[in-house]
């Protein structure tokens, strides 16, 4: 017998806002956007699970265009013009086809998916700090096996962000800076499948990418750097935790 869903509450516009805009902000830094996200609407019961996924791919694909660009800006063209295509490409196949197998699914089935990625997301996360992974260094170029590897790792990156799992802490730890052009088009890709299947929030998703547009450019022009780490801990805790909590509600 199927669970009924577990109840939420309609969030105030002002909390929308105001999670698109802390999470857009620390995305910028180089936090995350969709877990800080998740464990919001998850801890404040402020949307159905099975449309959170679609809400996160279609609310900040927006503010990851933008910080795509001002990343390119700031690195004066310093990426490798190959490695960056093929595999921001393939990352954005991995997006198109994940999204559309993830908006077709039941409750419980993305329930269960969810509660895995968050796992994943909390171990990215948590070896990008223990191998001290950061926003000055990594490789801006690839060639021969260690490409092929890196794009097939961006195909299933990719996939896996339709499941609101991010790909900034997993792409930084496949190589770096291809993150944030990858983000530019892995979100619209799977935002596109989303917005099709209506399988998102549509107030949300607006709320998400008018708060999170400004707390960019905060971000980026203003703030530029902050000690993080405890943050991510805090982060990777609360991740940890809503994972548990979903998959207990995918087995009720």
């Amino acid at each position: 017998m199927t669970a009924p869903p577990r109840p939420t509450r309609e969030a105030p516009l002002a909390a929308l806002l105001g999670i698109g805009a802390f999470a857009n902000f620390f995305d910028a830094l180089g936090v995350g956007s969709f877990a800080t996200t998740t464990a919001a609407l998850r801890l404040g019961r402020l949307m159905d699970d099975e449309n959170i996924p679609g809400t996160l791919n279609v609310g900040h694909s927006t503010p990851a265009i933008l910080e795509a660009v001002l990343f390119i800006v700031a690195l004066g063209g310093l990426i490798d013009r190959p490695t960056i295509i093929s595999m921001v490409l393939a990352g954005g196949i991995g997006a198109w086809f994940g999204a559309g197998i993830v908006s077709s699914w039941p409750r419980q089935k993305i329930q269960s998916a969810m509660a895995i990625a968050l796992v994943v997301t909390a171990g990215f996360m948590a070896l990008r700090m223990t191998a001290s992974l950061s926003l000055n260094e990594g490789t801006i170029g690839l060639r021969g096996m260690a490409l092929i590897i890196a794009i097939v790792a961006s195909l299933v990156i990719g996939a896996l962000t339709s499941l609101g799992i991010g790909n900034y802490a997993p792409t930084m730890a496949v190589t770096f800076p291809i993150m944030a052009t990858s983000a530019a088009v892995i979100l619209p890709a799977a935002a596109i499948r989303f917005y099709r299947s209506g399988r998102f929030d549509r107030r949300a998703a607006i709320a998400f990418t008018l708060g999170g547009i400004p707390a960019v450019l905060i971000a980026v022009y203003v703030v530029k750097s902050l000690p993080l780490d405890i943050m991510r801990w805090i982060i990777v805790a609360v991740l940890l935790y809503t994972s548990a909590t979903l998959w207990k509600s995918s087995r009720n």
